[in-house]
């Protein structure tokens, strides 16, 4: 998961609260920049889970951090008997990763990583909030992740944007155009998601015609970003298009969550 992320941002937000444990960027999609929400349930991770935010009814705690750092701390721990996380404070406030490894005699080696932090104050918080999934004019599930990097991998190198479209007939192309060359991929029979109204999914895509596309076109080196992070095939991959303003990706692993946000070009 830290590995995805730190492909995906160079900083970015750890929210910690008793249940979960959240990554955030949010460059403000309307300025052009990409969004982020990653969420774990701590039960999955961690057999001990221990916080105390900064107040009881604020139970939170909000940390800046460079995920290539935790990245490569949490490298060392491939082979380890134990690791544990926690916040210290010596000099400057720090996540200290200690990773305890094999070793034939029989007292154990720890090594510590400390990865400098900032706190967030509370003030804040509310611009961490989780973004709002947009009313979307068509949802459909991605082709295999891996064919789909393989053909933006190509495409890149002929042009910086990429037009994303798709039916509610599950349909999707992806299409390059400058003035050399125009290129288009076609993937048929992905589905479509059966977002109901009642989960609070009001779409504009109930009263679409089913044949008919919708757009957006993007920044290509984002998308490839998002694909190239994915270390595992998620167990389901699905895409919401707003026409000519927004793609908004969902990956859905065993225990982790993680949505992107891509504003188009315009």
């Amino acid at each position: 998961v830290i590995n995805t992320i730190a492909r995906l941002a160079k900083t970015c937000t750890l929210r910690l609260t008793v249940s979960k444990l959240y990554f955030i960027l949010s460059d403000k999609v309307a300025n052009g920049g990409v969004s982020m929400w990653c969420e774990l349930c701590q039960g999955n991770f961690f057999d001990e889970f221990q916080m105390e935010g900064v107040a009881a009814e604020h139970n939170e705690i909000y940390l800046e951090l460079a995920p290539e750092n935790l990245s490569r701390a949490l490298k060392t721990a491939q082979s380890a008997k134990a690791v544990k996380i926690k916040l210290t404070n010596k000099h400057c406030p720090c996540l200290r990763v200690a990773v305890e490894l094999p070793s034939l005699s029989s007292s154990s080696r720890i090594v510590t990583h400390d990865i400098p932090v900032g706190v967030i104050p509370r003030r804040l918080w509310n611009d961490f909030r989780e973004p709002s999934v947009p009313d979307f004019d068509v949802s459909i599930y991605l082709p295999v992740l891996k064919t789909m990097k393989s053909v933006v991998e190509r495409m890149k190198n002929l042009s910086n944007s990429i037009v994303i479209e798709a039916n509610l007939s599950g349909e999707m192309n992806l299409k390059i155009e400058n003035d050399l060359v125009s290129v288009t991929t076609h993937f048929k029979d992905l589905g479509n998601p059966p977002w109901a109204s009642e989960d609070g999914y009001q779409s504009s895509a109930q009263d679409r015609d089913l044949e008919s596309m919708a757009e957006a076109r993007i920044d290509i080196k984002k998308l490839q970003q998002l694909l190239a992070g994915q270390q595992v095939n998620p167990t389901k991959a699905l895409c919401n298009i707003v026409s000519k303003r927004i793609v908004h990706f969902i990956l859905l692993h065993e225990d982790v969550s993680l949505q992107y946000f891509i504003p188009a070009l315009a």
